[in-house]
């Protein structure tokens, strides 16, 4: 009968506790760049919802500047709204219309409609809106919302 070395069998212990070893670390890694990435997203999301909320309220302003406020006719109007000590953004509105002939009056008269149509563009720059430098860096958000009004 043949005795097995008790030194031989040693060293595998020590391969079987490194491999747990290096396994562990990998979930752990994992696990680490998962939630990285969560809150990235996260980040990312908030953000979204704040340059949608800003783009929002630069068209409702740009609309009350086209019907009630200074930009009566609207040509080539436009402004940059500093929201950023509120949400962290900037919101470039601009204003332009358009009159249209719909028909005549009762008294034979031709009939005009004018045709506002309010574009705003929100971002989390520091300068004007769209901000074409930082498009390409990550956590830039900017977001487009575009309104019409006829009066």
């Amino acid at each position: 009968m043949r005795r097995s070395d008790p030194r031989a069998s040693a060293g595998f212990g020590a391969i079987a506790a490194i491999f747990v070893l290096v396994v562990l670390a990998s979930l752990a890694a994992a696990i680490v760049r998962l939630g990285q990435s969560t809150q990235t997203g996260s980040a990312q999301d908030i953000l979204g919802a704040r340059a949608w909320a800003a783009a929002r309220a630069g068209t409702e302003w740009g609309l009350y500047q086209a019907l009630k406020g200074s930009w009566t006719t609207c040509s080539g109007a436009s402004q940059t709204l500093d929201l950023s000590a509120d949400i962290g953004m900037r919101v470039t509105v601009r204003c332009s219309s358009n009159l249209y002939n719909e028909g005549e009056n009762t008294s034979g008269a031709a009939q005009t409609l004018r045709v506002y149509t309010v574009n705003a563009i929100a971002c989390n720059s520091t300068s004007a809106c769209p901000d074409n430098a930082r498009a390409v860096q990550p956590g830039y958000i900017e977001h487009r919302r575009q309104v019409q009004a006829v009066q």
